[in-house]
């Protein structure tokens, strides 16, 4: 089955209003990939309006919370970032996972409000450096999967992508081999097919989100499970991530 690649750029805590109108204004998306940004809160509404000029890019934001509104101080709704343009949003994330102590029920209910507040939701997964030198990563990002994405019904899958991080590669230079990338997201899919089905498992696209860069990317996205790429610091500089795009053009 052919599964039309993403590059989605997560700005995470970087950025500034005329630094993003210079990002924004250089990135060459490409028909063939879906391109997505993820701007921190502060700046959605002025990258929004950035790209809605500009055809082929689509927004994301870092997370959301599990109400649409209420007494909940410095929190924004899965309603409030479609208000704003976005049409995706990111869960699960390491670094929010690690920082915020977002556990699996909490991720899992993000998720459910996302979907229902019509947001297409990136779902992150992925192991510690101590997971992986034990060689228990499958069984590790099984079980994420299992205690959260894997419990919604097959028809919220169209609007789900995954994610995957080898979370001892973000940010620390080191890349998953794009072997051990190949292996994990043949794992992944196959969970995926053993708990909803053969035609969502083939369906659904996981990305790779481990410090891929222009160099690197060919032959990350070569493997035939791996659908595109979360992309961190190479998503800060128009260049690079162009270069990553290119790389999607090819497969």
């Amino acid at each position: 089955m052919s599964r039309k690649k993403i590059v989605a750029g997560n700005w995470k805590m970087n950025g500034s209003i005329s630094g993003n109108s210079t990002l924004v204004a250089g990135i060459e998306p490409a028909e063939s990939v879906e391109v997505i940004i993820a701007p921190p809160f502060v700046y959605l509404s002025e990258v929004g309006q950035a790209i809605s000029g500009k055809s082929g890019i689509e927004m994301a934001a870092q997370t959301c919370h599990t109400e649409a509104s209420g007494a909940y101080t410095g929190e924004v709704s899965p309603q409030m970032l479609r208000d704003v343009g976005c049409t995706w949003v990111i869960l699960g994330h390491s670094e929010r996972r690690q920082y915020q102590k977002e556990d699996s029920e909490l991720l899992l209910a993000k998720t459910k409000a996302a979907l229902a507040a019509g947001l297409k939701v990136i779902f992150c997964c992925g192991e510690p450096l101590d997971v992986r030198d034990a060689n228990q990563q499958n069984d590790f990002v099984e079980q994420q999967l299992r205690e959260t994405v894997l419990t919604l019904p097959a028809a919220d899958w169209k609007n789900l992508v995954i994610a995957y991080e080898p979370i001892w590669a973000i940010g620390t230079g080191r890349t998953a081999t794009a072997q051990q990338a190949q292996e994990m997201h043949a794992h992944i899919r196959q969970v995926i097919g053993d708990a909803l089905g053969e035609d969502v498992a083939q369906s659904v696209r996981i990305l790779y989100g481990g410090s891929a860069k222009p160099d690197n990317a060919p032959e990350l996205f070569s493997q035939p499970d791996v659908d595109g790429g979360l992309i961190g610091g190479a998503a800060l500089k128009a260049v690079d991530f162009n270069g990553i795009i290119a790389a999607a053009k090819n497969f």
